[in-house]
């Protein structure tokens, strides 16, 4: 169980901070939920307590495991499906992990395909996706501000 300010990550959602633990009835149950505040917004993300280990909630990294994400942002691309459902769907399972390597991978590769031709309007989204997962994570893991995370990004891959 996290506490009243842990950073912690909710994939799909991104990193943020546990700003309180609040009990709330919802469709008749009456259940404890964490808090998280996200960077750069005013949103609050509700995520039941009793949901995560089950959900994939993590921790965020220690600045020290940021080296591996430059890593593998400079490394090279890895094989993308030219069948875009696969491509997709890949990238999603990616993403849902979790895992900021995997969401790394997702923004690398997809970053270097939208340089090398133009992406469509729904790679384009899940990239925006991709990459505000990335910050939030490099916000709190790296105290930096969304500006310099996005930069840092941007200019590693």
């Amino acid at each position: 169980m996290f506490s009243v300010g842990d950073r912690i990550v909710y994939p799909m959602h991104g990193a943020g901070i546990i700003r309180k633990i609040e009990e709330k009835e919802i469709l008749g149950q009456k259940r404890a939920y964490y808090i998280l505040q996200l960077p750069g917004n005013d949103m609050n993300v509700m995520i039941p307590v009793e949901m995560d280990s089950s959900t994939g909630i993590r921790g965020v990294v220690p600045q020290q495991a940021l080296q591996g994400v430059v890593d593998l942002l400079r490394s090279e691309s890895t094989q993308m499906s030219s069948n875009w459902n696969r491509r997709h769907r890949e990238n999603m399972e990616k993403l849902r992990s979790g895992e900021i390597l995997q969401v790394a991978e997702v923004v690398r590769n997809l970053i270097r395909a939208d340089r090398r031709k133009n992406l469509a309007a729904g790679e384009k989204k899940l990239l925006a996706n991709a990459m505000q997962i990335l910050i939030s994570e490099l916000v709190l893991a790296g105290d930096m501000d969304l500006q310099e995370a996005r930069r840092f990004i941007e200019e590693t891959v």
